[in-house]
């Protein structure tokens, strides 16, 4: 067995260390099963990430596309694509839904972030996809899937003191509007200790009847 150290943020900000024991020739990436926004939208949140790193210079501002998180995890790579299977089954039967970002909120004392103020439709999915899926993202007791039932789209997460205080000060004062048709999820995955995503695979919620337990036809 070869040991790796690998540090996981949870939602509350604390580090939390953990060994992935990896079996030699399998690979442990890290997974994040998010909702895009639209183009322009996704640029108008990207100038607000760009502003508050101007203001704070809080590196996590910058860097990578603007997303609402559902579930993230730790797996071997050889899981993949039964992982993908299944979230294939619950995007065919899910309906597109609206997202409605309003205004900021955070996590004390370390993330600011917009409001989801739709939470229900994208709770709804979230634990759809945790009935399907969660023994499947299970890498091991250490490493669990992390469900995201509080949605919402991150601007700068692990702040420093100064950072959060001043930046919340100011931006719980400040206003935000924007919405988007959520019509599919986006798969990421990076080497464990890598640092930007790649896209896996995009699934399109189709809104049609399973009439059977099709996740059971994937193992």
């Amino acid at each position: 067995m070869l040991t790796k150290w690998v540090s996981t943020f949870n939602l509350n900000g604390g580090v939390m260390k953990t060994i992935i024991n990896t079996i030699p020739g399998y690979r442990v990436y890290e997974y994040l099963l998010v909702l895009n926004p639209h183009e322009e939208l996704r640029n108008k949140i990207l100038q607000v990430k760009k502003e508050f790193y101007d203001g704070y210079k809080a590196a996590t501002a910058i860097g990578g596309k603007p997303h609402v998180t559902l579930v993230n995890f730790v797996q071997y790579e050889m899981m993949e694509e039964r992982i993908i299977n299944r979230l294939k089954v619950v995007a065919m039967s899910y309906p597109p839904f609206k997202v409605e970002l309003k205004d900021f909120g955070s996590f004390p004392s370390h993330t600011i972030y917009i409001n989801v103020v739709s939470k229900i439709p994208v709770q709804g999915l979230v634990k759809e996809v945790r009935s399907e899926t969660q023994r499947l993202m299970k890498l091991n007791d250490d490493n669990k899937p992390h469900f995201i039932l509080e949605p919402h789209l991150t601007i700068a997460r692990k702040l420093q003191p100064w950072q959060y205080e001043k930046g919340w000060l100011e931006y719980s004062n400040k206003h935000f509007s924007g919405r988007f048709i959520a019509d599919s999820m986006v798969l990421l995955k990076r080497l464990v200790g890598e640092m930007k995503y790649q896209s896996v695979q995009r699934f399109e919620f189709r809104n049609m009847p399973v009439l059977t337990k099709q996740g059971e036809l994937f193992g």
